[in-house]
């Protein structure tokens, strides 16, 4: 299980995270460790990849992921991170065994830079935190 969470600027625009040891962008998160809530993991992983304290929002999506991308088979949770502004963003600390880097992101580069089932999650995340919406997805796509 893995837990992210959506943080957006002034202009609806995503931060994305480039993990040193993956071929491609994501949102900021990681997996769920043993004993440890969702929540509680995107806590973590946020204070540990960007060196932010926050107390993300409501749950915007859950998406289960085919084997393929990852080993086997998992549920991929997304918080509402908020809207980060500007003393928030300029507190953000890369942490070099972490990531090589983070950028606000439009949709188009959404696309360009995560694999397709991860920008289908975020996009539908993002549909979710602007209509009030929790989504249940499948690798990506909306069921219901």
């Amino acid at each position: 299980m893995g837990a992210g969470v959506l943080f957006v600027d002034a202009q609806d625009r995503v931060l994305l995270v480039e993990p040193t040891y993956k071929d491609h962008w994501e949102l900021p998160g990681g997996v769920v460790e043993a004993e440890e809530s969702p929540y509680v993991a995107a806590v973590r992983e946020i204070q540990e990849e960007l060196d932010l304290t926050v107390r993300p929002g409501r749950l915007l999506v859950v998406d289960w992921v085919p084997s393929g991308v990852i080993p086997e088979d998992g549920v991929m949770v997304v918080f509402d991170g908020g809207v980060l502004e500007g003393a928030q963003t300029a507190a953000i600390t890369v942490r070099a065994e972490e990531l090589r880097g983070w950028a606000w992101c439009d949709a188009q580069a959404v696309t360009r830079l995560l694999p397709p089932g991860l920008a289908r999650r975020t996009m539908a995340a993002l549909r979710a935190r602007t209509d009030g919406t929790t989504r249940y997805l499948e690798d990506g796509v909306a069921v219901v």
